[in-house]
């Protein structure tokens, strides 16, 4: 018996020792390891998907719900409810329009440019169950910017909304002569070459077609092509736009429990005036990304303690991380099972060069813990690169070969990342030609194309600066003026409004009479990103983006300041 106490003791005592152990050298031991069982047992799903040929879609998700709660409210728009059963009836027939009227077939690529609706869902799952993929185009971009995303996904049909038909008018007949069809969702149309959708549904049928079109049967199949975030659920409370005003009282009157949220959006909420309710509401978690350190505290301590969600990751990348934890102000949390599963690294990357930075031997350097570095993420058989559509030189452009060792292949996430010794991910800023503003990912190569029409801009050079009391970076241009010519602010104003959308339009010019470059005679914009606007400090020209006089107007102290202070609106 005493034998038996002592080993008892000893047992105890030592389970104490390592519960200790675990709490002081290993916090989030138990949490990372129930994330990485969910991780886990989703990776054996999909790999039991592509072993069987039974590719469950979100198409298939919506079917079970329909016949298993097919009066239960999917979406709320507007006042209005619509159930399960309404949209699926509604999407069935379009689907038969679709088979019968547009001679749509099973592997088509369809284009779809509706704004927020419910008639978005139904165009889009009467286009899955024909059998269709589908391209959901940004309704903020025009002209060349929406040509070139209709071209890039080689879809042969356009379905616009009823209030986007008007956007088509400087493309339409590029459209019309690649012998694009273009639908839209009205009864009749001015234009006698587009075709209208909802005078032929009220005679299309509700039956369901051959469940045989939409059958997936590999994970490799398209099914979607994205060029904006999305998101799907069970009950979604949907808005055409957001209001900052309306939030909180939609989210009261409706129960919201779960919002999506990208960082301008918390910040936007924590301007509004505050109020006695702001705390009086249902929501529990909010899931996206983008929300920075300052505006995640004032959230929370205003709002409550509402559990904030944050994700890293990428439409085509192959590397995701998650915030399971909560940790303010981290995208992610990486661990030791974490890397058994997913091979990335953080490399040394010089800035002004524009470039990683290699050592002797030709290979990248990795940084020390809490050191900034760029984000990549090894290309393997559980973590592959499927690439993009159509453009085999965009998926190599994307890749990184030769990294650490002669063959090896990583994904360039174009980020630039830190990692602290507790193993937690936090985002510092972006490389290369893309910049984030207003929720929205600004390709600077794009501006610089459509700035480069002006017949007075010789040369131009887009990039982003930090705006004091703003997310992202506001986009900037360095225009070099044209010999013979002057610079004209209202011409450039009409310009952006016409064939930019309202994220992507330069904020600031800076007139300049030599373009910086580096020696591989790239474009140089650290320089020009670190001096930013400020005119006590930038010698060069300087001009404002002006809606009320239609124009760029100088960019004086006065005005400068008014922007700091927050009360210059952009």
């Amino acid at each position: 018996m005493t034998l038996c106490l002592g080993c008892l003791s000893v047992l105890v005592a030592l389970a104490l020792s390592v519960y200790v152990l675990q709490k002081l050298c290993f916090p989030y031991f138990w949490r990372d390891l129930l994330f990485l069982q969910k991780v886990v047992r989703y990776g054996v799903k999909l790999e039991v998907f592509k072993l069987t040929s039974s590719v469950r879609t979100v198409l298939d998700r919506f079917l079970q719900q329909v016949q298993r709660i097919p009066d239960k409210p999917f979406v709320i728009y507007d006042g209005n409810v619509h159930t399960y059963r309404d949209i699926d009836r509604r999407s069935n027939r379009l689907a038969n329009v679709f088979l019968e009227k547009a001679n749509l077939r099973k592997g088509d690529c369809v284009a779809l440019l509706m704004n927020n609706e419910p008639d978005f869902l139904c165009v889009w799952f009467g286009l899955a169950k024909v059998g269709c993929s589908v391209a959901f185009l940004n309704t903020n971009i025009k002209s060349k910017s929406l040509l070139h995303c209709f071209n890039s996904c080689g879809a042969k049909t356009l379905i616009v909304g009823s209030d986007l038909v008007e956007d088509l008018d400087g493309i339409l007949n590029s459209l019309l002569s690649d012998n694009i069809q273009v639908w839209a969702m009205r009864s009749w149309t001015k234009h006698t070459e587009v075709h209208s959708l909802l005078d032929k549904l009220e005679s299309a049928s509700e039956k369901p077609v051959p469940a045989a079109l939409h059958a997936a049967t590999s994970l490799k199949t398209p099914t979607l092509y994205i060029f904006t975030s999305g998101t799907t659920g069970a009950t979604l409370v949907l808005k055409k736009k957001f209001s900052a005003s309306q939030f909180w009282n939609d989210c009261r009157k409706h129960d919201v429990t779960i919002f999506q949220y990208i960082g301008e959006l918390c910040r936007y909420l924590c301007n509004q005036t505050k109020t006695e309710l702001d705390k009086v509401h249902k929501v529990r978690m909010g899931v996206g990304n983008g929300l920075h350190q300052d505006v995640w505290q004032e959230f929370q301590s205003r709002f409550g303690k509402i559990k904030m969600c944050e994700v890293y990751g990428s439409t085509e990348g192959n590397l995701c991380f998650m915030n399971h934890i909560g940790k303010i102000g981290s995208v992610g949390r990486s661990n030791f099972f974490y890397r058994l599963l997913f091979k990335y690294d953080l490399v040394k990357y010089d800035i002004v060069k524009d470039e990683p930075v290699k050592d002797q031997y030709g290979f990248c350097r990795r940084v020390d813990k809490g050191e900034m570095g760029l984000l990549l993420s090894k290309v393997s058989a559980i973590s592959p690169f499927f690439g993009y559509a159509g453009s085999k030189e965009l998926t190599e452009k994307k890749l990184m070969r030769n990294v650490f060792v002669k063959g090896d292949a990583y994904f360039n996430t174009g980020d630039l990342m830190a990692e602290d010794h507790e193993g937690f991910i936090f985002f510092r800023d972006r490389v290369g030609d893309t910049f984030r503003w207003k929720g929205e990912n600004v390709s600077t190569t794009e501006v610089t194309e459509i700035l480069g029409l002006v017949d007075f801009i010789q040369e131009v050079n887009v990039y982003g600066v930090q705006v004091p009391g703003h997310e992202g970076r506001g986009g900037m241009a360095s225009i070099i003026v044209r010999s013979g010519f002057i610079f004209d602010g209202k011409k450039l104003f009409e310009h952006v409004v016409r064939d930019l959308p309202g994220y992507a339009r330069p904020l600031f010019i800076r007139l300049q009479e030599v373009m910086e470059t580096t020696s591989t005679f790239k474009q140089q914009k650290f320089h020009l990103v670190q001096s930013g606007f400020n005119p006590s400090k930038v010698v060069d020209p300087l001009y404002v983006l002006d809606y009320k006089q239609k124009s760029y107007i100088p960019l004086t102290d006065t005005i400068y300041q008014s922007i700091s202070a927050g009360e210059h609106k952009l």
